[in-house]
């Protein structure tokens, strides 16, 4: 049975992700990891979170033109997507690299149809037989 790697972010940071507004994943720790990963999005994200981070990112003028999806409507507690770690950077242009922290550079991040499955810290594997029953969605 073949295993894919995942990552558990929280929202709002998955959905921006894996719709192609984020490009950094920031960490306290280092990877030699590269390659594709499911994205999952935590359970965890609390209202004031939401509100904090939305008003941060509308502040820094970093928010979508299309804006978030509202609190109800971000999935959480399962798989929502994939992206792809090409590096592991302490210094990047990006507006999302977080001084102190390590970025995971992504690329070719794209959203999935929720499937919920329970998340771990740091990367955990999920079996390719998680996600066949949603195989027939090729977007």
């Amino acid at each position: 049975m073949g295993m894919i790697p995942a990552l558990s972010i929280r929202q709002p940071w998955a959905w921006l992700i894996v719709h192609g507004h984020k490009d950094i994943e920031n960490r306290d720790w280092n990877t030699t990891f590269r390659g594709n990963v499911l994205v999952h999005a935590g359970l965890t994200m609390t209202r004031a979170y939401y509100d904090q981070i939305t008003e941060e990112l509308g502040n820094a003028g970093m928010l979508p033109a299309s804006g978030l999806p509202a609190y109800e409507e971000l999935q959480r507690g399962g798989l929502v997507g994939w992206t792809r770690i090409v590096d592991c950077v302490e210094h990047s242009p990006s507006k999302w690299k977080q001084e102190g922290t390590f970025g995971f550079v992504l690329r070719d991040s794209r959203p999935i149809p929720f499937v919920p499955y329970k998340g771990r810290l740091q990367f955990f594997n999920v079996p390719k037989h998680a996600l066949e029953a949603r195989s027939d969605d090729k977007r």
